[in-house]
């Protein structure tokens, strides 16, 4: 974490978080791999009938191998993680990182947790304005975000260096400066 000035914020992108998860992803694939070919060698109880399991391989190449793409995009990606400013959160974690989500927008920062994966979902008087700046697959997952949590903007430390804690004290006392700020004006 680096701060350049005293309104200026940046984080930047872990290559040793983004390689793990990238060997993760390469491990479920291959997994995967093993599903489609050979099902037989996993029916139990457990996984069911060779049609399942050969399914279930799909469905993991298919989700991990996107995920292992991405990670090699992210491995070698000069940029930085995420910025804090004056002007907003400027996000390029994750695949749904949308760029600048500017704090005049912001009207609320919640912490959520899905097993032991914390995340600040960042709600927005206009989720449409973040929305209609993504297409493809990146916009699937905002939209299924918005189905989900009523927002499509949402940032993990999983990719950052830096702790989940660390990133949520400063992401929740930009906006409380901001707002007050904002309120000053």
């Amino acid at each position: 974490m680096k701060e350049t000035s005293m309104n200026r914020i940046e984080i930047p992108l872990s290559k040793t978080k983004i390689a793990l998860l990238l060997a993760g992803a390469i491990a479920f694939v291959v997994l995967g791999i093993l599903f489609i070919m050979t099902p037989d060698a996993f029916v139990s109880p457990v996984f069911g009938n060779p049609m399942t399991i050969r399914v279930a391989g799909i469905a993991a190449v298919v989700f991990f191998g996107s995920a292992g793409a991405y990670g090699v995009t992210k491995l070698f990606d000069k940029g930085i993680g995420l910025l804090i400013d004056e002007s907003g959160i400027a996000d390029n974690t994750s695949a749904a990182g949308i760029g600048l989500i500017e704090w005049t927008d912001i009207t609320e920062i919640r912490t959520e947790q899905v097993m032991s994966t914390k995340f600040l979902l960042i709600f927005t008087a206009n989720p449409d304005k973040y929305l209609s700046r993504a297409n493809g697959f990146k916009r699937k997952l905002m939209k299924a975000n918005m189905n989900r949590y009523g927002t499509p903007l949402s940032i993990t430390s999983n990719t950052l260096k830096c702790r989940f804690n660390d990133l949520e004290r400063l992401i929740k006392d930009g906006f409380v400066e901001q707002s007050a700020k904002g309120k000053n004006r």
